[in-house]
């Protein structure tokens, strides 16, 4: 895919977007990296997001993995364009304990319906600790 840069009004528009999701300030995920076709998203292991014996739940895992798809999606859409999650396969491969876990999404395939995402998520030792692919639809 030839990845053209971003322009400082599409920048601002997906960063703005991504400080407006409630959930995302609730789960505390960080914007690190955002190009066309590839960002990059960051959540800190806390106590309050973990299950037993202080693994890092999936389900928050799950989020990241989803979060990250989502925002390198926005950067192959217009303004006007949205998108929604239609499949989402992911393979955990070790547990986050502590520390950061950091996920890498990029564009796999930007059809005309059809948005395909991978995503690594890997841990402070840059360990892979899951990856995902996920499938997204355009709706409009």
């Amino acid at each position: 895919m030839t990845r053209s840069a971003l322009t400082d009004t599409e920048r601002q528009r997906i960063e703005e977007t991504f400080e407006s999701v409630p959930f995302v300030r609730f789960l505390g995920i960080e914007l690190v990296k955002l190009e066309r076709g590839e960002a990059v998203l960051r959540i800190a292991a806390r106590d309050d997001l973990s299950r037993n014996r202080g693994v890092m739940h999936g389900g928050v895992t799950a989020s990241l993995i989803d979060t990250a798809a989502a925002f390198v999606i926005m950067t192959v859409l217009s303004p006007e364009q949205s998108t929604t999650t239609i499949d989402l396969t992911i393979h955990y491969l070790s547990p986050i304990k502590s520390g950061h876990a950091t996920a890498h999404a990029r564009i796999i395939r930007n059809g005309r319906r059809i948005i395909i995402a991978a995503v690594d998520v890997i841990d402070e030792a840059d360990a892979l600790v899951a990856t995902a692919l996920t499938t997204y639809i355009r709706v409009n």
